[in-house]
């Protein structure tokens, strides 16, 4: 077989990356291909195809291969674990041993406490608790509405990421965003719903509480459990997403028969009118006799 076939059939079996110090007998052939631009190298001694160079994936594979020790941080490992649509621009990497820069990577040392390390497929990354706070202050608390979203952390298990990483730049802006964070929002205009009411000192309310309808289990934004009434905050992405704007009237239709009264508000009414939201609200709540709440 020649040499550029065998180097082609590595970087399939080894997720668009090889290495010349695994196989030193390519190093002749890794270089020819590099001068024809049919390789790139990544690494020191870490080579894509070209045409896959700026995949942010492969460039993550890259570091494994080469710093079989190093941890993935932030958005490489947000996209690895819970947040896949996450853009990557900058692999960012902690290692134990100091590593020269290289274009596409930042590098620095930090220790990570292993129980806030995980190995996913061959990648060692940060587990997406302390991934979410980590991105906090970068994202405006989003990386902690989507975590919290779906369901692969805990506000406890967040706080105990705060509690094992001390000491670090950020870490007064993060542990505010969890205390704002109280509540359990799953998104930014929940997250602004929820402190209209607490300053507003309104009560009786839960956030994504679980109802079953018609056999069907539903998430309400904001339930009034005890007068049965839903609020429920359309954000930019029902705006956006066109089977989700159908399923929330299905699902609406479907509380209305159960008995719920559901109130609807989108994110320019939270930011433009939160007293007529209030006022909304309490309105409701008014004309609501106290039931069971949820089931």
């Amino acid at each position: 077989m020649r040499s550029d076939e065998v180097i082609s059939r590595l970087l399939a079996t080894g997720g668009g990356v090889t290495s010349r110090r695994e196989h030193p007998e390519l190093t002749g052939a890794m270089d020819r291909l590099v001068r024809a631009n049919q390789l790139s190298a990544l690494l020191p001694g870490v080579y894509a195809a070209a045409d896959s160079a700026h995949d942010p994936v492969v460039r993550m594979r890259a570091v494994m291969l080469r710093h079989p020790d190093a941890v993935l941080l932030n958005c490489g490992a947000a996209q690895l674990s819970y947040w896949p649509e996450m853009a990557v621009d900058v692999v960012e990497v902690t290692a134990p041993q100091k590593i020269r820069p290289a274009r596409g990577y930042r590098f620095t040392r930090r220790r990570i406490p292993p129980e806030l390390m995980r190995t996913r497929s061959g990648f060692r990354l940060t587990t997406p608790a302390l991934t979410a706070i980590d991105l906090a202050p970068r994202t405006a608390a989003e990386s902690v509405d989507l975590a919290l979203r779906r369901r692969v952390v805990t506000l406890a298990g967040l706080y105990e990421a705060l509690r094992l990483t001390p000491n670090r730049v950020g870490n007064v802006d993060r542990r505010r965003i969890l205390v704002d964070s109280r509540n359990e929002p799953w998104s930014a205009a929940e997250r602004r719903a929820h402190r209209i009411l607490r300053r507003h000192r309104l009560t009786g309310w839960t956030s994504n509480c679980p109802v079953w309808v018609a056999g069907q289990l539903y998430y309400l934004d904001i339930p009034f459990r005890a007068r049965r009434l839903a609020v429920e905050i359309d954000g930019r992405l029902h705006e956006d997403d066109g089977d989700l704007f159908e399923s929330d009237r299905w699902r609406q239709n479907a509380l209305v028969l159960e008995g719920w009264d559901v109130l609807r508000f989108t994110w320019a009414m939270l930011r433009d009118h939160p007293e007529v939201v209030v006022a909304t609200i309490k309105a409701a709540l008014r004309e609501r006799k106290v039931t069971a709440g949820c089931r």
